[in-house]
């Protein structure tokens, strides 16, 4: 398999193979190769349809049906190739040769590359296209950036400060205490404290301690499972109870939830019923629902468990079955390689749960989570040991 974006007589090409085929977009306008004129170029798949949009202007185009996985465990290489022997014979028109030009703001999987001299894991003959200490990307929130000596001055928007315009002018002389975020609130020319995991009050400068977790948007805790190299990962568990009055959020994400191609686990809440997802290979995603269940948003507490045995799910509600079914009989892939993360309640600040999940669930976690399990352990997990933000004390009326 592979993805390949090249300039061809002058329009730009996208080619790609899921397996069985080789698709072929090419844009409608060539590029400026006056070397003065900047492009945006956006190209990718969805599933086996591909898309190639320069400067607006899309054209999209779909593989056969069947085949929507794009499997390449290899480098990423941005510009030429460390040998021309490595470039599949299907993935350009021509003979292959190296880009010459600029390129800027690389984005794949909505996480930007580090176009540096230090962050790529290697490459060769490259220089700054700027020319100068301002690149693309040293001023901040549209901060203007000025050569000045042997460094470089940005010239800040009136509501940002910082060296790079980093730091909103409402967050400058926070009094935000230990680790937690400061969130600039420009409509009241103030701010707001996100406390960390452990900490609460307006300043978060209030330590506390919990056993039932409170989520209240933009709130979650990254929880890793000590004990993850020991596990069956063929024979998975995670029972847990919650209690919410909301008809939309994600309750626990159960994987490392880095690209596409993690397996995963997460149970959750969509149109007011429970959703459980699985996934464990090629992100073949397994939505199981069960309509019977509007009750979720009730605000009672409510206790679930989801057993994986392989492909074999079964999906416990208040101690009844509700889902018992087999998602690939084939058994191709029957472990969970979940790399011992388990999210509750969403993922880090500004990671948005329909982004991150791809749209399998809405929103982030408002209610409250106790007595969590994984697999067959004897005790349930310290919630309070993981890693987050903006949870606090359920048992608190505050």
């Amino acid at each position: 398999d592979f993805l390949c974006i090249s300039l061809v007589n002058g329009f730009t090409q996208l080619r790609y193979n899921l397996g069985d085929k080789t698709v072929i977009l090419q844009t409608l306008q060539k590029v400026h190769a006056n070397g003065n004129t900047w492009h945006s170029l956006k190209a990718g798949r969805v599933g086996n349809e591909g898309y190639l949009d320069l400067d607006g202007i899309n054209i999209t185009q779909k593989a056969n049906p069947g085949m929507n996985v794009l499997d390449t465990h290899t480098d990423f290489f941005v510009g030429g190739v460390s040998s021309l022997s490595l470039v599949n014979s299907m993935a350009i028109e021509n003979e292959p040769t190296g880009f010459t030009g600029c390129i800027r703001e690389i984005v794949i999987n909505n996480r930007e590359l580090k176009l540096t001299a230090i962050d790529p894991k290697g490459g060769a003959n490259i220089g700054d296209c700027d020319g100068t200490v301002c690149g693309y990307t040293v001023c901040k929130n549209s901060g203007t950036c000025q050569v000045q000596n042997s460094g470089f001055f940005c010239s800040c928007p009136k509501e940002w400060t910082g060296t790079t315009c980093e730091q909103s002018i409402h967050c400058s002389q926070n009094m935000c205490g230990s680790q937690a975020l400061c969130i600039p609130q420009p409509s009241s020319f103030s701010y707001t404290c996100v406390c960390a995991l452990g900490w609460s009050g307006k300043h978060c400068d209030s330590k506390i301690k919990f056993y039932i977790a409170k989520f209240v948007g933009n709130s979650y805790i990254k929880y890793t499972d000590p004990y993850y190299g020991k596990r069956d990962l063929q024979y998975s568990r995670i029972s847990l109870n919650f209690t919410t009055n909301q008809t939309e959020g994600l309750i626990v994400w159960m994987g490392k939830s880095e690209d596409e191609d993690n397996d995963f686990l997460a149970i959750g809440i969509a149109n007011g019923t429970l959703k459980v997802v699985i996934n464990l290979g090629e992100r073949i995603s397994v939505p199981l629902m069960h309509s019977k269940y509007f009750t979720c948003c009730d605000e009672r507490w409510h206790f679930v468990t989801v057993v994986q045995n392989q492909t074999c799910i079964k999906v416990y509600f208040d101690e009844e079955l509700i889902v018992f079914e087999d998602i690939d009989p084939l058994r191709k892939y029957t472990a969970l390689n979940y790399g011992g993360i388990c999210y509750f309640g969403g993922f880090e600040i500004g990671r948005k749960v329909s982004v991150v999940t791809t749209g399998l669930f809405q929103k982030q976690f408002i209610g409250k989570i106790k007595d969590v399990v994984l697999f067959q352990d004897s005790k349930k997990i310290q919630l309070m040991k993981g890693e987050g933000y903006n949870v606090y004390d359920g048992n608190s009326e505050n």
